[in-house]
């Protein structure tokens, strides 16, 4: 036996057997949700629990942020949508259509990923645009995380419907 032959024996190369793209699906939603336009939550509750200091901090990570972002999405908002589309496309139908497995896994992260995104980008003008302090933006903080969550958890469910019946019509030994 090779080593080609051993690492791959090893390790599955097929994207929905594989334990570690299950662990970095999980990774990555858990993380999206943590991180609240690039707040910890954890900082939203310190803010709702202690106030003062803890708000203060909370509203200027918000402003830096979302300053952020919207420059972003002023500067090169149109190349980053232009490229994401044509990334997305290129996995969609190297996956759906020509059957590539890792390209649908890819997909199916990436994906819902874009929601979030753009979920991101209008909660961000939103907050600039009321001029959000105080209770006011942790209420649309929290919201930004509870309607992330429901795109993570829609994502999960359709990514292991695709999975089991990709493993099942494939098989264990991939073909």
């Amino acid at each position: 036996m090779d080593w080609y032959s051993a690492v791959f024996e090893l390790i599955d190369m097929r994207s929905f057997s594989n334990l570690w793209f299950w662990i970095a699906l999980a990774v990555m939603w858990s993380t999206t949700a943590h991180w609240v336009l690039g707040v910890p939550y954890d900082t939203i509750q310190r803010a709702a629990r202690h106030g003062g200091q803890a708000q203060a901090d909370l509203e200027d990570l918000v402003r830096i942020n979302v300053n952020r972002l919207l420059y972003i999405a002023e500067v090169s908002g149109l190349w980053l949508l232009a490229i994401a589309s044509g990334l997305l496309t290129s996995l969609a139908m190297l996956g759906f259509w020509y059957g590539v497995e890792f390209a649908q896994a890819v997909f199916l992260l990436a994906f819902p990923m874009t929601f979030v995104g753009l979920l991101s980008l209008r909660t961000a003008r939103t907050i600039r645009a009321e001029a959000l302090s105080g209770p006011a933006l942790r209420r649309r903080l929290i919201r930004h995380r509870l309607a992330t969550q429901v795109i993570g958890m829609v994502s999960i469910f359709v990514t292991a419907l695709w999975g089991m019946y990709q493993n099942m019509t494939i098989g264990p030994l991939g073909g």
